[in-house]
């Protein structure tokens, strides 16, 4: 693979124990010895918008990351067995009840509930779904979580649709005409993480997600911030030129309102720290990068850089770091 093109209900039991499940102990890596295991930690992988668990590409990169730590299990992320029920799943449902099956699926995997701990990369909406994951679940504990393109602090446009994809051009013609309905936010995916700088109060009063997740509403959730704060690196990568994703510096949690572009470490969310950006900040895991080309342009060596610097044993330290921390 050259170029990654385009990566596009009944709870269990695990749902009710999910507060006491949602603030893992920190984790604790284990000093050398001839004990220490060598198994690299699983690895969790979620996909895009228009994209699904099956996709050549999804699968390639999973082929990645074991080329580059032999012996990870990697599980993809599915909301549904069948792949056209789950790349469906990317434009339409209710993105909280999504998480909350993703949360019940780790949690009673064989492997990934037994794990110390596991890794996590994701594609485009699939990354702020896994730090969704983090902050109200996070059992098994993710160690370190890579987005690529991800939407941490929304969107106020998204042009992703072929010419003949009337599955996305429906789902972003309800996401310009009916964003801030009940219908709309419990139904259309890219509306739960739609936010305008303009319309602050119409995002606070209706997102049924983004604004959640991003602690801005007046009452915090303290679970969120700790569980990022845990975090050992939370990596961002920024596509350079970028037209899909609007604005795209939003992959780093910037603000872009007109011509203004106002950086993370000057807003609120990380001065006040609502969702546990400057405590990791402060201990070094907070990663801002960049990589050229457009929305999910991505070749091997990106990838294979970050398996390397990011992933492997529990015992391993991210090596001397191959991008750049960009602010």
């Amino acid at each position: 693979m050259s170029l990654l093109q385009k990566l596009p209900v009944f709870l269990s039991l695990t749902f009710l124990l999910r507060p006491i499940l949602a603030t893992p102990a920190p984790i604790h890596r284990t000093s050398g010895s001839d004990d220490v295991d060598d198994t690299p930690l699983p690895v969790v992988i979620w996909h895009g918008l228009g994209d699904t668990f099956s996709a050549d590409g999804i699968q390639s990169v999973g082929a990645l990351v074991e080329k580059i730590n032999p012996g990870t299990f990697v599980y993809f992320v599915r909301l549904d067995e069948s792949p056209s029920n789950d790349r469906t799943a990317t434009f339409y449902g209710n993105v909280t009840e999504q998480i909350a099956k993703v949360c019940d699926d780790l949690a009673s995997h064989p492997i990934l509930s037994t794990a110390p701990a596991i890794d996590a990369v994701g594609f485009s909406q699939g990354g702020q779904f896994l730090r969704g994951y983090v902050e109200r679940c996070n059992f098994p504990p993710v160690r370190n979580l890579v987005t690529f393109g991800s939407q941490h602090n929304g969107i106020v446009d998204y042009k992703a649709c072929s010419a003949a994809d009337w599955l996305c051009k429906g789902a972003m013609a309800l996401l310009h005409g009916n964003t801030w309905s009940s219908w709309v936010q419990s139904r259309l995916v890219p509306a739960q993480y739609f936010r305008d700088p303009k319309d602050l109060d119409s995002y606070l009063e209706h997102s049924n997600f983004l604004a959640d997740i991003n602690n801005e509403r007046k009452q915090k959730n303290e679970t969120y911030a700790k569980n990022i704060a845990n975090l050992e690196n939370f990596v961002m990568y920024l596509f350079e030129n970028d037209t899909t994703v609007i604005p795209k510096e939003t992959g780093w949690f910037e603000e872009v309102n007109g011509t203004e572009i106002t950086p993370l470490r000057a807003r609120p969310i990380y001065h006040e720290d609502w969702i546990g950006l400057r405590a990791l900040d402060r201990k070094g895991g907070l990663k801002f990068t960049t990589t050229p080309g457009e929305h999910m342009q991505l070749s091997d060596e990106v990838l294979e850089g970050a398996f390397a610097q990011y992933f492997g044993p529990l015992r391993s330290t991210p090596k001397e770091n191959q991008g750049s921390d960009e602010l």
